[in-house]
């Protein structure tokens, strides 16, 4: 199907790896010129060039910064002023003891994982708003809705549905969209190595592994496997199509089956 996308731009912000990588490579694939986002400049140019290998009619270009950095943002934004579509996918998150989470702490993951994408989003928005058409998605989490043990992780990724659903209502009367994806357990570089480390046994093939895993940690789980970054990246993409218009400040899951509540 094609999603009506071809020659759109779209900043996806951390896209050197996981999610982020996954949604840039399923854009390219519909010829979007996609900027990929990180902060380790090489690392960048590898996925830039890997994309526009794989896709040579589109034009990957590299958006290295830290978005985090105000003074970096500010460089990114005067090397592409405008962007069609914006997918903030940037976020940190670790499982700490909830008394060793001190102010610091707090400060860090509401800066990188909230602020930040307020700061993108607050500039490309009024653009998308004259040209009549633009795209804005927040990766949030199912921990939005069903916070575990990353207190400082759910808080701000419920902040970003409440974000989405605010800036929403900036968009009346346009085809502008801002929305929320809420992944559940996802198959990312790191979640891979976590697997690997917990279940040891040289016999076993990955997939063995995972279920493994799964059953063990993730019993809510419905899908009793990881999500593949790739399927998140195709949901994105319908999402940032013309077809996904009448979606408006909507949290749209795609957890697995881990959240238990119909809402």
């Amino acid at each position: 199907m094609d999603m009506g996308l071809n020659n759109k731009t779209a900043l996806i912000t951390g896209s050197t790896k996981g999610i982020g990588k996954a949604i840039a490579i399923e854009l390219a694939k519909e010829g979007v010129n996609v900027l990929i986002n990180g902060r380790n400049v090489e690392e960048v140019e590898r996925v830039v060039s890997d994309i526009k290998a794989a896709y040579p009619n589109t034009s990957p270009q590299n958006a290295a910064a830290d978005i985090v950095n105000a003074t970096e943002r500010e460089a990114l934004f005067s090397k592409f002023p405008q962007v069609d579509i914006l997918v903030n996918n940037t976020g940190i998150y670790e499982i700490i003891s909830y008394y060793d989470v001190d102010d610091a702490v707090w400060e860090k993951y509401i800066q990188t994982n909230v602020l930040s994408a307020n700061a993108v989003t607050k500039f490309y928005l009024p653009s998308m708003l004259s040209n009549g058409f633009g795209r804005i998605i927040f990766i949030a989490s199912d921990e939005a809705v069903m916070p575990g043990q990353m207190p400082q992780y759910a808080v701000t990724k419920s902040m970003l549905l409440s974000l989405s659903k605010s800036l929403s209502k900036l968009t009346v009367d346009t085809e502008v969209t801002v929305n929320t994806i809420m992944p559940g357990p996802t198959l990312s570089e790191h979640v891979q190595q976590i697997v690997e480390r917990v279940i040891q046994e040289e016999n076993m093939t990955f997939e063995e592994k995972e279920k493994q895993f799964m059953a063990s940690h993730l019993p809510q789980s419905e899908l009793q496997r990881f999500i593949r970054p790739s399927e998140i990246g195709r949901l994105a993409t319908f999402v940032c199509s013309p077809y996904a218009a009448p979606f408006k400040g909507s949290p749209i899951r795609m957890d697995g089956g881990m959240v238990p509540t119909i809402y």
